[in-house]
């Protein structure tokens, strides 16, 4: 959630710092702050409540200065946004400087301990408790070197972080540590970069080291880099990677917005995520993760999918689609409800984690839990070598490419199109699926692509005038039927995220069960109607919004009719077998919420309260 950057090299710190944190805006914060070693190797720190932009107009005065420093995006957890809460924060001496991503769930105990010696604190912080554990076991011992103190100091707390420590002593030295919480270490040509991913760095060097959890690393230009466990320190040869990210990729490319880049990226999304894997021609779907395990699968007692948010409601499509073509069981749970209830797991069960980062913190908790418990672990994430793909057994990458806008649009989709394959592949192996209906939606599944890139260039003005009929709105009602009504969670939730409107997604046939109560003629109710699955059910509960004077927005097939004739609002889309219309059918969603968050003034890719990767309970 917070995002961190370092830098020690060559180059003006500064500059790297600074433009490395506006990489890593897309994360959600509501500060930011930096700390340069001088030239007098002093620490000078600037920090303010707010932007990144904010940060740079008290900050300039530090361009050029250094060689070495660090910087930092907080999401608030300890203490309210301000500009003490801040990070960097300083020990008491001044000599340490810390910025920190996560959470320190002992720290009140730290916190009286350090008080009781003498210690005091400016902020509401667990991090400044950390800085100043980190100088009390240096001043314990004046044989305690700097990063043997900082590991001193993490083998006392508990949580989840990462970090990054200077000391102004140790000139050109960064110490970091992770658990939990994702770190990225670039290796460049007589300079080094930190970050939280590779973002920050990827125009200055290609090769990188992904910190391991329960790690630390001791980082100078005259030693390199030196990696050691937390708890052991024992020494660890690091596996460089080659980056495969791109400048291009994480860039703008001419739209306003990240989010409506990434709305459009979805045709070569989807086609990418199928690329390699379905073979139309051939009649074969190749999954690497899952024919090495097709056993596990097919003698699954059931298959348990954990996941949060946008990938929760994928998950939910992910049960409609095993179970009607594999027949194996599946339930759906939240990963941050899954790992506190006792859940009943066994050695039988397969658990699939849906995560687009692979770092979210709720779902590799309840994944550990799973593992301990026996269970077959499968991942799908978007990003490589994230945590997820890293503790599962197997798992399948969405290939999606970098999604910077907060709002999931084009992981979602690509996760759709994952569970997709995963069906059908395991359909037709058990012998669920025959061979004529396999060929068939597989031609259907090879179609998307088209089929969503037909949908943007046909709705997308259409939906931006629909829009701005609705920027004055307070609610909304999402309706859909079958496969469709996780679609609608995820539209209602999309419109929530960006344009704080609120918004709820019920299954059609509940409206009588309460939410109809809520009709009048003040009511926006979108209603995703395709031809195929419970269509007349449909156009029951269309008949029964407008006998209550609600305003329809209706999603409908092409060429349709009676839906479209009651309805105050329609946007057509091709038709597609029901299991995959949610794919088709969100698109035009995400336009409609995003619209609406433009023209009510919002900011679409940095919504409030919100991260990008929650990688904190």
């Amino acid at each position: 959630m917070c995002g961190i950057v370092g830098y020690t090299g060559f180059q003006d710190a500064y500059d790297i710092v600074i433009n490395g944190l506006r990489r890593l805006e897309y994360r959600g914060y509501d500060s930011a702050g930096i700390v340069l070693e001088d030239g007098n190797n002093k620490l000078e720190v600037e920090k303010t409540k707010g932007k990144v932009e904010d940060l740079v107009n008290i900050s300039g005065q530090l361009k050029g200065k250094a060689k070495i420093g660090m910087g930092h995006t907080r999401w608030a957890t300890h203490g309210v946004p301000s500009d003490r809460n801040s990070h960097p924060h300083l020990s008491n001496n001044g000599k340490l400087a810390i910025i920190h991503n996560g959470i320190i769930e002992n720290y009140d105990t730290i916190k009286t301990m350090l008080t009781e010696k003498g210690f005091s604190f400016k902020s509401e912080t667990d991090t400044e408790v950390l800085v100043n554990l980190i100088q009390y076991f240096m001043d314990l011992n004046n044989e305690t070197d700097f990063p043997t103190a900082v590991r001193y100091a993490l083998n006392e707390v508990y949580g989840a972080y990462a970090i990054t420590v200077m000391h102004e002593d140790y000139p050109g030295v960064l110490v970091v540590g992770r658990l939990g919480s994702p770190l990225a270490i670039g290796i460049g040509d007589k300079e080094y970069f930190i970050a939280s991913d590779a973002s920050p760095f990827v125009e200055f060097t290609k090769e990188a080291i992904y910190l391991e959890e329960g790690h630390m690393a001791t980082i100078s230009l005259e030693n390199g880099v030196d990696i050691r466990t937390i708890t052991e320190n024992s020494k660890i040869i690091p596996e460089i990677q080659k980056l495969k990210l791109s400048l291009e990729q994480i860039e703008k490319s001419g739209y306003e917005h990240f989010m409506l880049k990434e709305i459009f990226e979805q045709p070569k999304s989807v086609h990418d995520t199928m690329r390699g894997r379905l073979l139309v021609d051939e009649g074969v779907i190749k999954m690497a993760g899952i024919w090495d395990h097709i056993e596990k699968f097919k003698n699954a007692n059931r298959i348990i999918i954990i996941a949060c948010g946008t990938s929760w409601h994928a998950g939910l499509i992910g049960e409609y689609l095993i179970e009607e073509y594999a027949r194996i069981p599946v339930e759906v749970e939240y990963a941050s409800e899954f790992r506190y209830r006792n859940p009943i797991i066994t050695d039988k069960d397969v658990v699939i984690a849906i995560s687009q980062s692979g770092e979210t913190a709720d779902t590799m908790a309840a994944l550990k839990l799973a593992k301990e418990k026996g269970a077959f672990i499968y991942g799908i994430c978007n990003v490589v070598d994230s945590s997820i793909a890293r503790i599962t057994d197997a798992g399948s990458y969405t290939h999606a490419g970098p999604e910077i806008g907060v709002a999931s649009t084009k992981a979602f989709t690509a996760q759709l199109t994952i569970l997709s394959l995963i069906a059908l592949k395991l359909g037709k192996h058990n012998g669920n699926l025959g061979n004529a209906d396999f060929m068939s939606l597989t031609a259907e599944l090879d179609a998307i692509p088209k089929k969503i890139e037909d949908v943007l260039s046909s709705t997308h003005e259409l939906v931006q005038n629909i829009a701005k009929d609705f920027v004055n709105a307070t609610n909304f009602l999402y309706l859909g039927r079958g496969y469709n009504y996780p679609a609608a969670l995820e539209g209602a939730l999309k419109l929530k995220e960006i344009s704080y409107i609120h918004a709820e997604g019920y299954p059609a046939a509940e409206m009588k069960h309460g939410p109809i109560a809520l009709i009048d003629e003040n009511m926006p109710i979108v209603i995703i109607a395709p031809k195929k699955g419970h269509y007349d059910k449909i156009v029951s509960n269309v008949q029964e919004i407008k006998a209550r004077k609600g305003k329809v927005i209706a999603v409908v097939n092409n060429g349709d009719t009676q839906v479209s004739e009651m309805s105050d609002y329609v946007i057509e889309i091709p038709e597609t077998s029901e299991c995959f219309s949610p794919i088709v059918a969100s698109v035009p969603l995400q336009l409609l919420a995003y619209y609406i968050a433009v023209y009510r003034g919002a900011n679409v890719d940095q919504p409030r309260n919100l991260a990008k990767s929650v990688t904190v309970e």
